[in-house]
C-alpha cells in the first residue's frame, strides 16, 4: 500500500473519531441545565378563569362561552386567551414548571391547547384531566413535564355534602407519581372549593365538606407512609386562617413539633401579611394555596424551598385603578364584558429541591 494512501486513511480515522468526541461531548451551559432541572423543580397552580373552547356542549351550561353566547367568545379570543396564560406560565421562573394544576377549564382539549402554546410547547407536557360534575363544566386538571416526571396513576374523588346532596361540586384530582432519578412517590391532589358566591358565611358548610373529604384521603395517605411525599393545589375559596384550610385539614404554618397529619400552608406567612391571589373591594384574599406534607419542609432530600410560595405578580397582568390607588388581577371578563386580561387570580408556585 503507497505511503500517501496509508497517510490519508489514517487521516480520515481521525476526523470520524474528532466528530464523534465534538458529538458526544455535552457544552458546559447543556450539564448545568440538566444538573438544574434534576435537582430543582417549579409547582405551580393557576386558575385560569374560564379557560372554554369556542364550541357548545350540550350536557354543560357553557352557551355564554361560545360565538353566539352573550359573551361572544371566539376562536380570537380564545387564542389570545391561550398566549396570555402560556405566558404567565412561562415566566413564573427560568425553567417551565414540571407541575402545573389548574383549576376553571372545560375539558381535556383546552388543557391540551394550552400545553401546545409556542412557549409551553417545548415542556413536553402530557395531561391529566377528568370530567367533574360541575354545571358549568369547568374542571382541575393537571399538567406535568414527561421529560422529569413519570405518571403513575390517577384517580377523581368526589364531594358529597350531606347537609345538601343536590350539590354539584367539582370532584380532587389525585395524581400519583415520581420525578425521573428518584424512586420516591408524590401524591399530587388538586382541587377547587366552592365559591363564595351566596356569601362566605352562608357557602362555608360546603367548603368545610371539601375539607373533610381531602383531609380523609390525606388520612389514608398518610396512615400508609408518614412520611409521604403530599402537595395539595388549589382554588380552595378560602384563606389559609379560615376554619376549612386551618381547623379542618389542618393546614398550618406550624415546623418541627407538629401534630399528627398537620400539613404544612406554604402560603399561610403571607396571607398574615394581607398578600393574596384574587381581589375584591380592593382588598386582597390568599384563596389559591400551596400545601404540602410536613416530610417537605425538613430540608432533607425532596423539600420546599425556603417553606414558602410565591405569587407571580408582574405588572404587566395587573389593572391600576389610579382612582383607589390599587393594582388588581387584569381578567378577562367583568360580566358580560370582555376586558381582555389574563385571569381574576394570579398564579402561585415553589420551587421543590432536591
Amino acid at each position: 500500500m503507497k505511503r500517501t494512501t496509508i497517510i490519508t486513511i489514517i487521516s480520515l480515522i481521525l476526523i470520524i473519531t474528532s466528530c464523534n468526541i465534538k458529538g458526544n461531548r455535552k457544552s458546559k451551559k447543556d450539564i448545568s441545565s440538566k444538573e438544574k432541572s434534576l435537582n430543582s423543580y417549579v409547582i405551580a397552580f393557576y386558575n385560569v378563569e374560564n379557560l372554554f373552547d369556542i364550541y357548545d356542549d350540550p350536557k354543560t351550561f357553557d352557551e355564554e362561552f361560545t360565538p353566539s353566547g352573550k359573551k361572544h367568545w371566539d376562536k380570537k379570543r380564545y387564542d389570545k386567551k391561550l398566549n396570555d396564560l402560556s405566558w404567565v406560565l412561562s415566566k413564573l421562573n427560568s425553567e417551565l414548571p414540571t407541575l402545573i394544576g389548574l383549576s376553571e377549564v372545560e375539558n381535556r382539549k383546552v388543557v391540551e391547547d394550552l400545553a401546545n402554546t409556542k412557549l409551553l410547547s417545548k415542556g413536553n407536557y402530557k395531561v391529566v384531566h377528568e370530567e367533574s360534575p360541575d354545571v358549568r363544566g369547568i374542571d382541575v386538571a393537571l399538567m406535568y413535564r414527561s421529560d422529569l416526571f413519570e405518571y403513575i396513576s390517577h384517580e377523581s374523588i368526589p364531594i358529597h355534602v350531606k347537609a345538601d346532596p343536590r350539590s354539584k361540586l367539582r370532584d380532587i384530582l389525585y395524581v400519583k407519581g415520581k420525578f425521573y432519578g428518584s424512586d420516591e412517590i408524590f401524591h399530587i391532589l388538586v382541587n377547587h372549593w366552592k365559591s363564595r358566591r351566596g356569601g362566605r358565611e352562608e357557602t362555608e358548610f360546603k367548603r368545610i365538606a371539601c375539607a373533610e373529604v381531602l383531609k380523609n384521603e390525606v388520612g389514608k395517605i398518610l396512615n400508609n407512609d408518614k412520611d409521604a411525599n403530599i402537595i395539595i393545589m388549589g382554588d380552595l375559596n378560602d384563606e389559609p386562617e379560615n376554619k376549612s384550610v386551618n381547623s379542618v385539614l389542618f393546614a398550618t404554618n406550624n415546623i418541627g413539633k407538629t401534630k399528627p397529619h398537620e400539613l404544612y400552608n406554604l402560603m399561610y406567612n403571607k396571607s398574615i401579611k394581607e398578600e393574596g391571589t384574587n381581589s375584591r373591594n380592593y382588598k386582597w384574599f390568599m384563596l389559591d394555596n400551596l400545601i404540602v406534607s410536613q416530610s417537605l419542609v425538613d430540608d432533607k432530600d425532596f423539600y420546599a424551598e425556603n417553606k414558602e410560595g410565591q405569587i407571580f405578580k408582574s405588572d404587566k397582568i395587573l389593572y391600576y385603578n389610579a382612582k383607589a390607588n390599587f393594582k388588581t388581577p387584569n381578567k378577562t371578563y367583568g360580566g358580560k364584558n370582555y376586558y381582555g386580561g389574563y385571569s381574576d387570580h394570579l398564579a402561585v408556585y415553589f420551587i421543590l429541591k432536591k
